[in-house]
């Protein structure tokens, strides 16, 4: 991620059971039912690879596709 300027080191990963209240849109990556289900007006799954079993080339393009997937959700709210 630091190759297209996002500075990740200060992140961590939360518990979904720490995320409370009601969202607008939850995106879902590949999870289906497996996912935790969490209030939503508008929810949708993109049936993505896990990134921690890709090739470097291969995160990348999972990295650029869900961008590319993120514009068009903004768009269309």
């Amino acid at each position: 991620m630091a190759e297209i300027g996002i500075d990740l080191s200060t992140q961590s990963s939360r518990s979904l059971a720490n995320v409370g209240g009601e969202f607008d849109v939850v995106v879902t990556m590949g999870c289906g039912d497996e996912c935790p289900w969490l209030p939503a007006r508008c929810r949708e799954d993109w049936a993505l690879p896990d990134p921690r079993h890709l090739s470097d080339d291969d995160y990348r393009a999972a990295r650029d596709a869900i961008a590319v997937r993120v514009q068009a959700l903004q768009a269309s709210l």
